[in-house]
Parts: structure tokens; sequence; C-alpha cells
């Protein structure tokens, strides 16, 4: 059976990093070992110096003839300040660039957050001895070695090894009409009338302002307390199989979310852009996790479907945005009612935001059993900034109309 299991570290691996030590010795040693993994993916990058200043110095990474430099100036194009935590926290793999940003605590001083992700890249594939993607480096195939049809959608009377040599090779899986339409109605319903259940800062959910001016709530976590037949899905056999496809083990979802994507929202976030759920750290100790969402209404171009970058969990690439120098495609999932979509953590989706007509749709998951040894440390930190991210960040604003 095929694993999604990319995990390389344990807490027990956790250092502390001495800035002086890593930016002197360590990274130059991995340079000298690993620059062949890193360089290709950072020339197609065009990356410029890159400048890290910290309590204990300031040293500039930059490309060099194949690889890289390490020199202790402030040259760089772009310049980030880290503090000791959040240095040791990057080289730990325990948050990213983008932890720093969604809490409010990126500064740079030149330059942006791209020229961060994408030395990010570089740091991560030489410390974790990954190569950086290059263009063309993942391919797709079906069991017979044909290419794959990434637009295929499953039923659910399809093979389970099918399915997922399908969710190893893409990232993502489409199921139409797992569940019925009637189930789904009896959702919708509850949705309604979940909503008096709810309120700003109550700790359980998200809220948005459109371009109306209405405050309303977007996501509404622990929704099964509220829905009998969200209860029910659960503790489905049609559900709990997708947590077998492959040969890892998964434990069995605990809660369930509904969320709501009303039109034109400007403030706060409800059409969440490109991202991996490993975006705010910890990739190396927990993937992949198995997000599964359950489709309460149609969604389509126009009533924000969901979108992945295929094969972006076998890819060492930032993990957020889409560059188009990768060369990896995005797939459009529409779906209907009673549908279900499955991605890896790691793959790179994003939501699009509803023009016509708005959409309901519920998440929960599959996580990779925490044998001992694989602790959960440092997870409250990513829940906290996760979780406070719709007060901290906005969105894009999403469809106005111009009536």
């Amino acid at each position: 059976m095929v694993s999604l299991d990319v995990r390389t570290r344990v807490d027990a691996d956790i250092r502390p990093i001495d800035a002086v030590s890593f930016f002197g010795d360590e990274l130059p040693a991995l340079i000298v070992e690993r620059a062949g993994l890193a360089a290709p993916g950072a020339a197609e990058l065009d990356l410029q110096p890159f400048t890290v200043a910290t309590p204990a110095g300031t040293w500039t990474l930059a490309r060099d003839d194949g690889g890289f430099t390490v020199t202790p100036d402030d040259m760089g194009a772009a310049r980030v300040q880290l503090d000791s935590e959040q240095l040791a926290d990057i080289v730990n793999d325990l948050s990213t660039p983008m932890t720093l940003v969604t809490s409010g605590r990126l500064r740079m001083d030149r330059g942006d957050l791209g020229d961060f992700l994408d030395w990010w890249v570089v740091l991560r594939s030489l410390i974790d001895g990954r190569p950086a993607h290059t263009a063309g480096s993942v391919e797709f195939h079906d069991p017979d070695g044909a290419p794959l049809d990434l637009h295929r959608t499953f039923s659910p009377d399809d093979d389970d090894e099918e399915m997922a040599h399908f969710l190893a090779e893409a990232g993502f899986l489409h199921v139409g009409g797992l569940f019925d339409a009637d189930e789904m109605r009896a959702v919708a319903r509850d949705i309604d009338a979940a909503f008096a259940h709810y309120e700003p800062d109550d700790g359980h959910s998200w809220w948005a302002r459109t371009a109306t001016g209405e405050h309303r709530a977007v996501r509404l976590q622990g929704f099964e307390r509220y829905s009998p037949t969200t209860a029910a899905v659960l503790e489905d056999e049609r559900l709990l199989r997708l947590g077998r496809l492959t040969g890892d083990e998964y434990e069995p979802p605990e809660s369930i979310e509904a969320l709501e994507k009303p039109i034109g929202v400007v403030e706060g976030i409800s059409d969440l852009p490109w991202h991996k759920d490993c975006s705010l750290g910890r990739h190396s100790y927990r993937c992949c996790s198995l997000t599964v969402g359950v489709s309460v209404t149609d969604a389509d171009a126009s009533s924000g479907q969901l979108a992945v970058v295929a094969g972006s969990h076998r890819a060492l690439v930032q993990p957020a945005f889409v560059r188009s120098v990768w060369g990896l495609p995005v797939v459009d999932l529409p779906t209907r009612a009673g549908d279900i979509t499955v991605h890896c953590s790691c793959t790179l989706h994003m939501s699009h935001a509803p023009v016509t007509r708005e959409r309901r749709v519920m998440y929960t998951g599959f996580r990779l059993s925490d044998p001992e040894g694989r602790a959960v440390a440092g997870e409250d930190e990513i829940r906290r900034v996760r979780e406070q991210s719709y007060k901290t960040v906005s969105q894009k604003p999403g469809h106005i109309s111009a009536s």
C-alpha cells in the first residue's frame, strides 16, 4: 500500500540554535554537503542576496557558482530581523515565514515576504536534505504508467487502491456522490439553526465583514454538537473508509466544522488564499494528514470552489502562494452537494471567492497517529496563530457587485 507519512523528526530532535555557530559553522558545512540539492531550485527562482539580522550578528546568504555563500555582513537585497527564538523555530521547522506574517511579527527592512519564502526553501533543502523543487521534477502517472487524468472524479464504487494511488500522485482526491442530497439538505438546515450558538470572539468561530456591512459567521467549529446528521457523518463508514486508503495509521476524525462563504468579503478571512495546511510549521513532524471537505451545496467557478496545485505535496516549495515557474498544474474542483474532496496537508490549495451564490462546506480530517516520541509540542502556538489569523490578516476582497 502507498504511504503518505513523510515525517522525519520527533520532538526529541528539537535543539537550541546558536546563531553564531549556525551561520558560522553549521550552515557552511551543509552547503558543502548539500548545495547540489538546493542550487538548481534556487537558480530557477533567481534568488538575490538575503540578509538575516539577529541579536548575535548579521549574515548575508547568496548564490555563488552552483552553491551558496554565508558572509557576516548586511549586503542583502532583502533583509529580515529574527530574534533568537524565531531563528531557532525556523531552523527546527517549528515555524515558517508565514507564521511570522500571520501573527504580525514579520520584520523586514528590505525586500518582501516573497524573498524570505524563497530563501526558506533553500534553508529547508540544506537542513533537511530535500531537493528544492525544479520544473518538471514532479510527474503524474496512473498505476499502469500512463499519464494520470488529474480531472478524474471517482465514484464510491471505485477501487480503494486506485483512489490511494491517485491521492499519492496528485495530493488530492474527488469522490462524487459519497453522501446524498437529502443528507446535505438536513445539514444545511442544521447550519441555519446553529448560527444562534456562535458569536464573535467566542473562540469557536471565525467572522468576516462583507461590502454591505454585514458581520457574518463564516466558520463554525464543533458543528457536530448542533447537527445530529453531521455527528452521524463522523462515525459513518463512508467517511472512515477514506482514512484507510493508504497504509498509514490515521486517527479517526473527532470533530467537524461548517463553513459558509459569503459574497463580497472585505474584512477577515472566508476564502483562504493559496496555502499548505502545514504552512505555519511542523511539516517534518506531522505530514501528511488528510483534510476532507464535504460539499453541503454545489460549488463551481461562480460559487467558491476549491482549487489545488497537483503534486505540490511532493515538492519542496514555499508553503503559501503559487509560482508559475514551478510548472505544477492548478486544478479546479467543482463539486455537487454530497461530493467529498480530500487533500494532503502539504498540498497547496485555495478557495475561490463566490461571485453569484454562496457556498457551504464542512471540513474534517485524519491525522497520523502519534507514537511515543512523536508528541505535539509547539502545536498550541501554531493553533493560537491560526485561530487568530482572521483578525490579524484579511483576504483579498471578494467579488463586489458593481450594482
